[in-house]
């Protein structure tokens, strides 16, 4: 039997890059698959077409999956147990190789520039897998340098993330100063992510 347990080599929150250019614009950038999670009520149709407009072009330069999780999955009564239970459904859909990046209001303050480096930076990410062994009683340890297989970006519910989340992500960002509706937000990452990748790619943005 062979159990998996991941350690993160290091966080990239402090270090996002400041500056008003990208470092990868026109270089080759690993086309990391992308998923979007995000928690809250159904969506509206006018904002369920943008997003899947934008999820669209997206494609054309990586993998796109966007997971809803109807928050309050358990209807709980107190708000508390709420975010846990959507801590727990969305820490579900997390591998131990994926770069996790948390939108959150106390996060850092990017612009495009900085998240076309986000993205470009995920795939150049190596992180430590630790291996315990276990065979015959015998128990051993070995760990192995694995970059991460994913972008995963998280789109908390109304009352934010849980511990078991934030203690998980790589980057917690910001996409505006202002508190964002979570559709709105959703609305906002998914069209910042088709635009870091036309800067990665220094294309002129097609609106």
């Amino acid at each position: 039997m062979v159990v998996m347990l991941s350690a993160r080599l290091h966080t990239v929150t402090s270090a996002l890059p400041s500056g008003r250019d990208c470092k990868y614009t026109g270089q080759a950038v690993k086309a990391l698959p992308i998923r979007i999670i995000s928690v809250g009520k159904k969506r509206s149709q006018g904002v369920q077409l943008v997003v899947d407009e934008y999820i669209e072009k997206l494609k054309l330069y990586c993998s796109v999956d966007d997971v809803h999780i109807r928050n309050n999955p358990k209807n709980a009564h107190d708000s508390k147990a709420q975010v846990d239970h959507e801590d727990s459904a969305v820490m579900d859909l997390i591998r131990s190789n994926d770069w996790v990046v948390l939108l959150d209001e106390r996060g850092k303050d990017i612009g495009s520039e900085q998240m076309a480096e986000l993205v470009g930076d995920a795939g150049n990410t190596v992180r430590m897998i630790s291996h315990l062994v276990i065979f015959k009683n015998d128990f051993s340890n070995s760990s192995i340098l694995s970059g991460a297989s994913r972008l995963s970006f998280c789109v908390g519910g109304p009352y934010g993330h849980g511990k078991r989340l934030r203690e998980r992500a790589d980057v917690s960002i910001k996409l505006s100063s202002m508190v964002l509706n979570h559709q709105i937000a959703l609305v906002v990452l998914v069209e910042q992510l088709y635009r870091a990748w036309t800067i990665l790619k220094g294309q002129n943005y097609h609106r």
